[in-house]
């Protein structure tokens, strides 16, 4: 598939396309007649539940509760707004169109603190919190450092075992954080979304509360089929050891390390949630659930590297070398980790000429940065397949917006 990508800027009257009236993909099939239901924890995959589901997760699954600042930053709307435009398959297309073609939730467009586009559809707005799924393994991995730098992590070189006593003698557990980080850690893990695999199990041993959770959630995977460091292969379960590993090193539950030490420093404006296990372990894997302005100040701190105004929230070195290229680890480049993206610490990594990254959640959930123009794009989604996250006709658009915004 080959894809020319062609923006263009004008000047509107207009602030944003979020009143347009403009009907969303499929209303009646994702729920509308019926009110958008959220189903239960068995049935939230299926039409008619996604949006109703994946806007109001943690009313499915229990949760921590990650409160706000108590000055949120300020994020400005852009007067007057930009209409971009951008080309997919041949086909020249603006905004609207990719909102009346495609299952989006929520769209939102930052150039640093001012708004240059927000929408949303499905009857969805700016207060509902839209679940992250995998997106939390990129938070995941910026407290891992904000760990380091408060010393409650030693090393990265330190296995997960010398945090998690319950891991010791198991294959996570022998493992280095450093390759959890990369998910390199060569145990044997498969996550196809086939409902059989392991990344189910593990869902199952976590969300649906399928045994006493914690340790006892991972401690299954224990075949290791590869050296650590040597092989990327995706595996939800390493970040599930991440997350146990934080809450051993800070002793206090994963959210609430995230309240202090990011989401209330970076100026959050609404109550965040995170799902947890029967342990009260947060899945550290898959289950924040935020406002999308919320998500698109994460994407302006990481703009940043970490900093807010003058301020390290997130360790500057630690910023970089998640969201940079390693040419010592030719298993994380684009083209080997995966055919379209490399990675870096629990971060997909963009193939460009300068530095770009993204947070990617199954069903069309991510965040992409662009760091030297400070452009953040936000976009939730209920498409209705897992694969595909970062979804083709969405790159094309940032691609666009990089290009046409991002001097």
């Amino acid at each position: 598939m080959s894809m020319r990508i062609v923006v263009s800027l004008a000047l509107l009257l207009a602030t944003c396309l979020a009143a347009s009236g403009n009907a969303a993909p499929d209303e009646a099939g994702y729920g509308k007649p019926q009110g958008y239901p959220a189903g239960t924890r068995t049935t939230w995959w299926q039409q008619p539940h996604l949006v109703g589901a994946l806007s109001q997760f943690d009313t499915l699954f229990d949760f921590r509760r990650v409160p706000p600042a108590p000055e949120p930053r300020p994020l400005h709307r852009a007067k007057p707004a930009q209409a971009i435009s951008y080309s997919f398959n041949g086909e020249r297309r603006d905004l609207q169109q990719y909102l009346d073609e495609n299952p989006t939730t929520g769209l939102l467009i930052l150039k640093d603190d001012e708004i240059l586009f927000e929408a949303y559809q499905y009857g969805r707005n700016e207060q509902h919190r839209f679940a992250s799924f995998s997106m939390a393994k990129t938070i995941t991995a910026m407290l891992v450092g904000i760990a380091l730098r408060d010393g409650a992590i030693r090393s990265i070189d330190d296995t997960a075992g010398s945090y998690v006593p319950e891991l010791k003698g198991t294959a996570y557990g022998e493992t280095p954080i450093r390759h959890l980080l990369t998910m390199s850690s060569g145990v044997a893990f498969t996550e196809n979304y086939s409902g059989n695999d392991d990344v189910s199990r593990l869902w199952r041993a976590t969300l649906l509360k399928d045994g006493p959770g914690g340790a006892e959630a991972v401690t299954p995977f224990n075949r290791r089929i590869h050296p650590p460091g040597e092989m990327f292969r995706y595996a939800s379960a390493e970040s599930q050891v991440l997350g146990l590993v934080l809450r051993a090193a800070t002793r206090r539950p994963v959210a609430d390390y995230l309240a202090a030490r990011l989401w209330q420093p970076m100026g959050a404006e609404a109550e965040a949630t995170w799902n947890i296990d029967a342990a009260g372990q947060e899945a550290t894997y898959c289950c924040l659930n935020a406002v999308l302005r919320d998500y698109g100040r994460l994407g302006l701190l990481l703009a940043h590297d970490g900093m807010r105004d003058d301020k390290e929230i997130i360790p500057r070195d630690w910023v970089l070398a998640a969201t940079t290229l390693n040419d010592r680890a030719l298993h994380l480049k684009p083209g080997i980790a995966t055919r379209s993206y490399g990675y870096g610490y629990q971060t997909w990594l963009l193939p460009a000429d300068d530095r770009q990254f993204a947070l990617l959640g199954v069903r069309g959930q991510s965040i992409f940065v662009h760091p030297r123009s400070k452009l953040v794009l936000v976009h939730t989604a209920v498409r209705s397949q897992w694969r595909d996250p970062g979804g083709a006709e969405t790159v094309a658009l940032w691609r666009a917006l990089v290009q046409a915004l991002g001097n």
